[in-house]
């Protein structure tokens, strides 16, 4: 069993993709890994927009990431990039906090015309942070997200089955990965 993070950088309470994160975690527990959630948006404000690396929130944070195995990163698209609030946390991360993970990006955007923010912004900056394998992303349009009055989730049938594909290649990378990490005898 692998351990996931799964990290939603939306600063807004009601986000799509907060919902659709904490939708693919169910699918990630029902394929036997741990998934630790954290919303970028409850850490504290001061904390991460004045840079402080020691406040007991960030180094917390900081330490889920060590924990581990894998990492799932989602994020609006704003201006054809991802969250600041996101880039607020990964800036207070250590250099290489994703060195020796797999990594998941995720975006949600209301036009196809951000669907390259994934690679041409977020894998850069994942990759420079020494993500061991990052696996194919997905941008999932706002549409095609709706939330449900019991807090539940509906995906478009089409964005479903590329997430789900999506989330099966990196829990099946993921967990290559630990196995190959795992001593034997």
């Amino acid at each position: 069993m692998a351990t996931v993070l799964s990290v939603s950088g939306s600063p807004s309470a009601t986000s799509r993709t907060a919902r659709l994160l904490r939708h693919l975690d169910a699918r990630l527990t029902d394929q036997g890994h741990e998934v630790i959630p954290l919303d970028v948006r409850t850490l504290p404000a001061e904390a991460l927009l004045g840079a402080d690396f020691g406040h007991p929130a960030i180094v917390e944070a900081a330490g889920l990431f060590a924990r581990a195995d894998g990492v799932v990163v989602g994020t609006p698209v704003y201006k054809a990039a991802y969250s600041g609030l996101l880039k607020s946390l990964l800036d207070l991360l250590p250099q290489y906090a994703l060195s020796g993970k797999t990594v998941l990006p995720l975006a949600t955007g209301g036009s196809t015309a951000h669907v390259l923010a994934i690679d041409y912004a977020l894998r850069p900056v994942l990759s420079s942070m020494g993500a061991a394998h990052i696996v194919q992303g997905w941008f999932t349009l706002d549409k095609d997200i709706t939330a449900d009055e019991d807090g539940g989730l509906t995906v478009a049938p089409a964005a479903a089955e590329a997430l789900t594909h999506v989330v099966d290649q990196f829990s099946g990378a993921l967990t290559a990965r630990t196995s190959l990490l795992q001593p034997t005898g």
